[in-house]
């Protein structure tokens, strides 16, 4: 991240705003919205970061990519964020917003790594030990898919990590192995 500071009070100021117009959803779905954008075009990060071309040209392929899929309100942040020079931080600015959404919202992301992608029924109750046993009401599982893992599943809760993956057992078999710790030692 460039600069994170602006990015979150450029983000905290579009989150004032959207709440002082009740356009909080609205605005929320168009970061969605851009987030996608940049994710999918790296093409659009380029060009928002590039000090050669001008500012009303990166104004007008932005209007031409956003028209009648954003709001009022977010297009004149875009503007604006264009005139002050700072579109280059618009990604940042972007996460920082979906993030500061969240924690108003009270939506803690959790992190679900499997070998194989999980089914329905699993996400469901894992979701559902997860209330049980945390604070945590509102619940947003993202999912990871890593064959490396084995088997098994990682869940990252905040600052928590439960790793109850085949490739950490195999690890701490080893390593009991090569800690002969199996083997009586005799002097």
């Amino acid at each position: 991240m460039r600069n994170p500071r602006l990015a979150s009070r450029y983000a905290k100021s579009l989150l004032d705003l959207a709440n002082e117009r009740n356009e909080l959803e609205v605005v929320y779905n168009d970061m969605l919205f851009l987030q996608s954008l940049c994710n999918q075009s790296r093409e659009v990060v380029t060009l928002l970061r590039s000090p050669v071309i001008t500012p009303d040209k990166k104004l007008a392929v932005l209007n031409a990519l956003t028209k009648g899929r954003i709001n009022e309100s977010t297009n004149a942040f875009i503007r604006l964020l264009v005139t002050k020079a700072r579109e280059e931080s618009l990604p940042e600015i972007i996460t920082a917003f979906i993030s500061q959404y969240k924690k108003q919202k009270d939506i803690h992301v959790i992190k679900l790594t499997t070998a194989m992608p999980a089914s329905d029924e699993l996400k469901k109750e894992i979701i559902d030990r997860v209330k049980s046993q945390t604070k945590m009401q509102n619940i947003e599982l993202k999912e990871e898919v890593r064959e490396d893992i084995i088997g098994g599943f990682l869940l990252e809760l905040g600052d928590t990590l439960v790793d109850a993956s085949i490739s950490y057992d195999l690890k701490a078999i080893k390593s009991q192995f090569l800690n002969n710790d199996f083997i009586y030692k005799i002097r």
